[in-house]
């Protein structure tokens, strides 16, 4: 990473996709190189990155990645290769990443002043991917119109969403929410 002229995340672009051509073990290359991705932002100055999966990013577009590493590695024999295909797909996985994560801090600080039973509640609909009234009647241990104060929290703050209705109701989380985790 001598070359200043380059901006850090084009380099690392680059290693990515030359390593990736080398191909040196039999197994493992595609996760060895965000593994090096990772380290390779954190020296450059890129703190966020272990909060948030880049693995994540990759496997919802893999398509796109074998896409684009196939048409830059395609003309890295010749005298001008196509750097274009992979640093747009490079960049804009990172870009995912971070937003990802903005969007999970965002969604934890939703969290802070969130009482111990809605705490608990939200804990086990993301578990179990819902929960109903009494469900988290048994859970925390309290009276059912408390719970039911603790449940429309939850969903005031879009932390939860509301399914159904009457004795048939329950709780899950928002699609949004779903897509993110």
């Amino acid at each position: 990473m001598s070359d200043a002229s380059l901006h850090p995340l084009l380099v690392i672009g680059l290693f990515v996709v030359e390593f990736l051509a080398i191909h040196p073990f039999q197994d493992g290359n595609g996760r060895l190189s965000r593994v090096l991705t990772t380290l390779l932002l954190l020296q450059s100055g890129y703190a966020y990155v272990p909060y948030s999966s880049l693995e994540s990013v990759i496997e919802h577009n893999k398509e796109g990645y074998y896409l684009a590493l196939r048409r830059t590695q395609g003309t890295l024999a010749t005298d001008a290769p196509d750097w274009e295909p992979w640093l747009l797909f490079f960049l804009r996985a990172l870009k995912q990443q971070k937003d990802r994560l903005a969007a999970k801090l965002a969604r934890d600080s939703r969290l802070d002043d969130l009482h111990p039973d809605a705490l608990a509640i939200l804990e086990q609909a993301r578990a179990q991917g819902r929960i109903t009234t009494r469900e988290a009647e048994k859970l925390t241990g309290v009276p059912r119109p408390t719970v039911k104060v603790r449940l429309a929290e939850l969903v005031k703050r879009g932390l939860l969403a509301r399914q159904g209705q009457g004795r048939g109701a329950w709780y899950g989380l928002p699609p949004q929410q779903r897509e993110q985790d």
